[in-house]
C-alpha cells in the first residue's frame, strides 16, 4: 500500500500511451500495424517495470531538507534553502513541491531540478511575508524520476515547521552602522551642520591651539592665570519615544504591506540608531487606548524588548482617540522627550480634529509627526489623460497631494515638526529627522 502511495505516472508515460492508442486506431485502417503496436505495448510495460525497479528496489534513495531562518523578516525577501542528496547510482530529475504557509497564497509552487548520481544539490527560493505572526510550513515533497521518466517516486520530508515573522530585522542590520559612517550620503542620510553649542558641559581644561576661543572661561582664566576653556560632550541619555497609531488610517496597503507594518519596521530600525547614539528609546501604540508600552531606557536588553513588543502588536483598526493619547503622555512622560508619532492624515479636516491634542503634546515635548504620501496618486498624476474621467482623476489626485503639503505647513505653524514620506523611504527619512534634531540640539 505504501508503494502505491509513492508511485506516480509521469506525463511522458501518458504521452506514450496516447501515441499507442493512436496507433491502435491506425491499425483498424492498416491491419499490418496491429502486431507491431502490441509489440510496442510489451516494450513499454517492460520499461515501466524496469523503471519501478530502479526507483523502488534500490537501498540508496534520496534525502532532502528545508532550512529556514530562525525568523522571517516582514516586508523583506527571505531565502529558504533546499538541500537534496541523490544517493542513487544514476542521475535523477526532481520536482520539488514545498507546502509553503497559507499566508503567501501560492498554489502553484513547483521547482524542477536535475541532480547527478551520488551528489548533493543545494538551491534557494525567496519568500516575502507581508504580515507578522506564525508561519507554518507543511511537507517538503520531492518527486524523483529516473532517466526513463516514466514514473515518479514521492518522498516527503519536514512536516509542520513553524517560523515566526518579526518586524524587519534585515533593515535593522542594513542601517545598523549608518549613523556612524563617514560617507552617509551613500545610504541617503544627510549630514547636518551643527549650529552653536548643541552639547552638554563636561569639564574645564587648559586652552590648546585649535580650541574654539568662544568657549573661553574668563573666571577660570583669572584664577589660574592661564587661558582656560569649557569642554563639551555630545548630549546623551535623552528620551525618545515612538508613538505608533494603529487606527483605521494605518490600514492602507502599499506593495502588500499596510502602513502600520511600515511604521513598525521603521520604529525597530530607529530604536537601534537611537541606542547607538547613547539615547534612551521607548515606544507605545494607540487607537482607542494606549497599549504596548515600553518605557524609554538604555539597557542592553532594550532592543529585544522592543522587538518582542513590535512583534506582538495586534489591532482591529478602530478610530484613533488622540485625546487618550494626549492624556496618557501628560500622565506618564514627565521629562521633556522627543516623541515621533507615526500616523496618517489625508485631509486638512482630519488634521484639524486632532490639532488641539497635537498642540498640547508639543507644549511639553518635541513632537515629530510622520505621515505618508500616497505613491499611487503619483502614478495617476503622471499618467497621460485620454478621457474626461482621466482628467477628473488627475485633478482629484493632485488636490490630495497638495493637501498633504498643506498639512505639513500647518503643523510647522505651531512648532510641530513633520516628516512627509513615501512608505518605502520611511526608515531613511525618520533617521534623517532624528539625526537633524540631535545635530541642532533642539530637544
Amino acid at each position: 500500500m505504501k508503494f502505491i502511495k509513492q508511485l506516480y505516472l509521469n506525463n511522458f508515460f501518458f504521452y506514450l500511451l496516447l501515441g499507442i492508442i493512436g496507433l491502435f486506431v491506425c491499425a483498424f485502417i492498416f491491419p499490418n500495424l496491429y502486431r507491431a503496436v502490441w509489440f510496442i505495448v510489451i516494450i513499454l510495460i517492460a520499461f515501466l517495470g524496469f523503471d519501478i525497479m530502479l526507483l523502488f528496489l534500490s537501498k540508496n534513495t534520496v534525502q532532502a531538507d528545508r532550512t529556514t531562518p530562525a525568523k522571517l523578516s516582514n516586508g523583506d525577501v527571505n531565502q529558504i534553502k533546499i538541500s537534496i542528496n541523490n544517493n542513487y547510482t544514476f542521475p535523477i530529475s526532481t520536482k520539488i513541491i514545498d507546502e509553503i504557509p497559507f499566508q503567501f497564497q501560492v498554489r502553484n509552487f513547483e521547482i524542477i531540478r536535475k541532480t547527478k548520481a551520488n551528489t548533493a544539490d543545494e538551491f534557494n527560493y525567496d519568500l516575502r511575508p507581508t504580515e507578522r505572526g506564525e508561519y507554518f510550513f507543511g511537507n517538503l515533497n520531492i518527486y524523483v524520476s529516473s532517466p526513463l521518466k516514466l514514473i515518479s517516486r514521492r518522498f516527503t520530508f519536514d512536516n509542520n515547521q513553524m517560523v515566526p515573522t518579526y518586524p524587519s530585522y534585515i533593515q535593522l542590520r542594513k542601517y545598523d552602522l549608518i549613523a556612524f559612517s563617514n560617507n552617509l550620503s551613500q545610504y541617503g542620510i544627510k549630514k547636518i551642520r551643527r549650529i552653536g553649542h548643541t552639547m552638554e558641559f563636561e569639564q574645564i581644561k587648559e586652552y590648546v591651539q585649535g580650541d574654539d576661543i568662544r568657549t573661553l572661561n574668563w573666571k577660570a582664566t583669572a584664577k589660574k592665570n592661564t587661558l582656560m576653556v569649557n569642554q563639551f560632550q555630545d548630549e546623551k541619555s535623552q528620551s525618545v519615544y515612538m508613538a505608533i497609531d494603529k487606527g483605521r488610517m494605518m490600514q492602507m496597503p502599499f506593495e502588500g504591506l499596510n502602513l502600520l507594518d511600515y511604521a513598525i519596521n521603521s520604529a525597530l530600525v530607529l530604536s537601534n540608531v537611537i541606542l547607538k547614539k547613547q539615547d534612551k528609546t521607548g515606544l507605545f501604540t494607540f487607537s482607542k487606548k494606549v497599549e504596548n508600552r515600553v518605557f524609554a531606557e538604555r539597557r542592553t536588553s532594550q532592543m529585544q524588548k522592543i522587538l518582542e513588543t513590535l512583534y506582538n502588536i495586534k489591532t482591529n483598526f478602530f478610530e484613533s482617540d488622540y485625546s487618550h493619547l494626549y492624556a496618557d503622555i501628560k500622565k506618564n512622560i514627565n521629562q521633556r522627550s522627543l516623541i515621533i508619532l507615526y500616523t496618517n492624515f489625508d485631509t486638512m479636516d482630519g488634521l484639524y480634529r486632532q490639532l488641539p491634542y497635537l498642540k498640547g503634546i508639543a507644549k511639553s515635548h518635541l513632537l515629530v509627526v510622520v505621515f505618508f504620501n500616497n505613491t499611487e496618486l503619483n502614478s495617476i498624476i503622471n499618467k497621460k489623460s485620454e478621457t474626461i474621467q482621466d482628467i477628473y482623476d488627475k485633478v482629484v489626485a493632485d488636490k490630495f497631494m497638495f493637501e498633504k503639503r498643506l498639512i505639513a505647513q500647518e503643523l510647522k505653524k505651531y512648532g510641530i515638526h513633520s516628516v512627509l514620506t513615501t512608505p518605502e523611504n520611511l526608515s531613511l527619512e525618520t533617521i534623517n529627522k532624528y539625526l537633524e534634531i540631535k545635530a541642532r540640539g533642539i530637544l
